[in-house]
């Protein structure tokens, strides 16, 4: 074999399906692991991988990017390189570890799940190398970040996080279990790898991954770039499955699957890469606005791929997703860097006077909607009244995306007819939701979520004592070294800050 031409032996190694005889098809693929909404074995069988490669192939690229980021580790580990990345950039790699780390370990059992109950051998043979994708990046996101706790002990946060209830950490488990882990096959390839990966992180860690070398930092890129190239190709497992699907009479199928999953991860990366690009970047390389990488790469590349399947934009996708992108992260961002303290990373604040004419010259209204909010905030910080800056109880949380719920006083969020919060009622309990596809998530299959417990809901079923700031923290596993702090030591607020003149 090692004689002939890849292409004369590549299929009948990938290609391995056979007629069972010792099982049923449904004790072999069973639905809850793999639903194959009504398509015949003899059509799931066509399922073609547009990306093909073959384990001595694999194993050779991979050992390359290891010995790549590792010897790029080592180096940088030996300089002080970490201690002078800029306040920002050193809160959004942070935010970035403790969210992504372990996830993408986790990330692996969805794989697994497709690997053994996809519906064609040469989908299992694909999610084989993605389950091995997914255990390098967790593997290697968590190595990284160890080797700073020497330099940055809430580096321990990329394998402490998902383990915890801090806040931010059940919006994240929220999100992947529904993806990851209580997924079957089919549904796990539209939901994880086309709108997740393809949409959302296949992307940001493109950005990312240019944002860290232009900031300095070359081990995040390294880092950053050698998942990318992953993600890339694991992630064209989805095509194929959506296009079995819409061929064999299933398009409603694939839109719903794609609608939920796109609205959730939304809510996700609006919380995590949204503060990130427009907050915690150093200014002088902002290459783009939150709002114009999500009008490029999401709004109209992603958009042409539905398109192409003959797919519609999701039904909220006027309304409600066009709507938050001028505005969603903002409001998440006030929140956050307000609730510092419930956070595993120093939030920077982000509004120096040159940075707030950058956000006004990107988000036109940004100072008369958010930047009123800052003015009073830099007014405390001034008069050195900091406890004003700080909160004294939770936040109303969406018991969907457990994330805040958001609606700007003063500012036109656009939900004019259903105004949040949003309230459903559901055997015996009430639910609260941030937005109309939220609720709509719930509603479709509320055996799915129900019972699930917020970080409020826990405040208000006992479950955090004392029930008080302090009783959160300590119940969200944040010490007091640990509580997030503003980045810069509150330096933004007194850039051209007025002149005091005593009286004669």
């Amino acid at each position: 074999m090692p004689q002939l031409a890849r292409s004369e032996w590549y299929d009948l190694t990938r290609d391995m399906n056979w007629t069972l005889s010792y099982v049923t098809e449904d004790q072999a693929f069973p639905e809850e692991m793999s639903n194959g909404f009504g398509v015949s074995t003899e059509q799931w069988w066509t399922w073609d991988e547009p990306y093909k490669i073959t384990y001595p192939e694999y194993v050779h690229i991979q050992a390359g990017k290891d010995a790549s980021v590792y010897a790029v580790n080592a180096v940088v580990a030996r300089s002080k390189v970490y201690e002078q990345l800029d306040p920002g950039w050193k809160a959004a790699i942070l935010a970035h570890y403790g969210a992504v780390a372990v996830p993408e370990y986790v990330a692996g059992i969805a794989e697994s799940r497709m690997a053994r109950f996809g519906r064609a051998a040469a989908w299992r043979n694909m999610a084989t190398y993605g389950m091995l994708d997914e255990t390098r990046h967790g593997q290697i996101q968590t190595y990284i970040p160890y080797t700073l706790l020497h330099k940055e002990p809430r580096a321990d946060w990329a394998h402490k996080a998902p383990h915890t209830n801090e806040w931010g950490a059940i919006a994240a488990r929220s999100l992947f279990d529904d993806m990851f882990t209580a997924n079957d096959a089919v549904s796990t390839a539209i939901q994880l790898t086309s709108t997740f990966e393809t949409g959302f992180t296949n992307l940001q860690f493109l950005g990312m991954a240019a944002d860290a070398m232009g900031v300095g930092d070359l081990e995040f890129s390294a880092l950053i770039s050698s998942i990318q190239t992953d993600e890339a190709r694991h992630a064209q497992q989805g095509e194929p499955t959506m296009k079995i699907l819409i061929r064999n009479g299933k398009r409603e199928i694939v839109q719903k699957l794609l609608d939920h999953m796109f609205w959730r991860s939304w809510k996700v990366f609006a919380l995590l890469t949204g503060l990130s690009m427009d907050y915690y970047t150093p200014l002088e390389h902002r290459r783009h606005s939150f709002k114009e990488f999500m009008a490029e790469w999401i709004n109209k590349q992603f958009v042409d791929q539905f398109r192409d399947f003959g797919l519609e934009t999701p039904w909220y996708w006027n309304e409600h997703y066009l709507n938050e992108v001028n505005w969603l992260h903002h409001a998440y961002h006030l929140g956050v860097w307000t609730w510092r303290p419930t956070v595993w990373w120093n939030p920077d604040a982000g509004v120096s006077p040159q940075e707030r004419d950058w956000l006004e010259e990107k988000y036109p209204g940004w100072n008369d909607s958010f930047g009123k909010y800052w003015d009073v905030i830099t007014d405390n910080v001034r008069a050195g009244d900091i406890p004003l800056t700080l909160p004294e109880t939770l936040p109303m949380v969406c018991n969907m995306c457990h994330i805040p719920v958001c609606t700007p006083a003063g500012f036109n969020a656009g939900y004019l007819d259903s105004p949040a919060p949003l309230i459903h009622d559901y055997q015996g309990r009430r639910y609260t939701f941030c937005s109309e596809p939220c609720k709509w998530i719930f509603t479709i299959n509320p055996a799915r979520f129900q019972g699930h417990l917020g970080i409020v809901d826990r405040f208000l079923a006992g479950h955090i004592q004392p029930p008080d700031l302090g009783g959160a923290l300590a119940y969200m596993s944040i010490s007091p070294a640990e509580a997030g702090q503003d980045a810069t030591n509150y330096a933004w607020a007194h850039e051209h800050a007025p002149l005091l003149v005593s009286a004669p």
